[in-house]
């Protein structure tokens, strides 16, 4: 008779997400993750089926909290200036945090891409969301006369997430918000 799980698998996985993103993917070992976990690695490899697995399902949380959440909070943005200047600056101070941890996802295709598909499409669906909810916030603000229609907003968007990306990277290797702010305040100039 199969065991029933012991564990709160969604409460391991938000745990494994901090740990990965911490340390990325290569410096986690599997003994890492049992012992932050407090779970045997059985119970990892019935769950999860490797430490792979457990990456995925990582970042897919990483995806439904935490980027679901600055998604979210554009579209309640009163303006799009604002808006987009409040996402950027969150998503650096977030990637600030813990001595510049970067962000999940970023830190993900630096380390992980090419060699690992499912996590190039993992990464991929978080940029491709971001760059749509900026450009519905974008085309907004041009219908309502809010910014200038010179660009077009999908390329307009996908040059934000570019900086984003950029901005998250530094953050890493620079991991002080008020050095990257003025960035932030460039990106927001483009805007027209």
């Amino acid at each position: 008779m199969a065991r029933t799980r012991e564990f709160d698998t969604e409460a391991a996985v938000s745990r494994a997400m901090e740990l990965f993103w911490t340390r990325g993917y290569e410096a986690t070992s599997v003994r890492d993750l049992t012992q932050h976990l407090g779970i045997g690695q059985g119970s990892l490899y019935a769950a999860f089926g490797d430490k792979d697995g457990l990456y995925r399902a990582a970042l897919e949380h990483y995806r439904t909290t935490l980027a679901a959440a600055a998604l979210r909070d554009l579209e309640e943005g009163a303006d799009a200036r604002s808006a987009i200047r409040t996402l950027l600056t969150e998503r650096v101070r977030i990637a600030v945090g813990h001595d510049g941890r970067g962000c999940l996802a970023v830190n993900a295709a630096c380390e992980r891409l090419p060699e690992d598909a499912s996590i190039r499409r993992i990464v991929r669906d978080m940029q491709d969301a971001s760059r749509e909810a900026l450009a519905e916030v974008l085309r907004v603000a041009v219908e309502r006369g809010d910014i200038a229609p010179r660009h077009d907003p999908r390329t307009l968007a996908a040059f934000l997430v570019t900086v984003l990306n950029g901005l998250l990277v530094s953050s890493k290797v620079t991991p002080d918000l008020h050095a990257l702010e003025p960035v932030v305040e460039v990106a927001v100039a483009a805007i027209g």
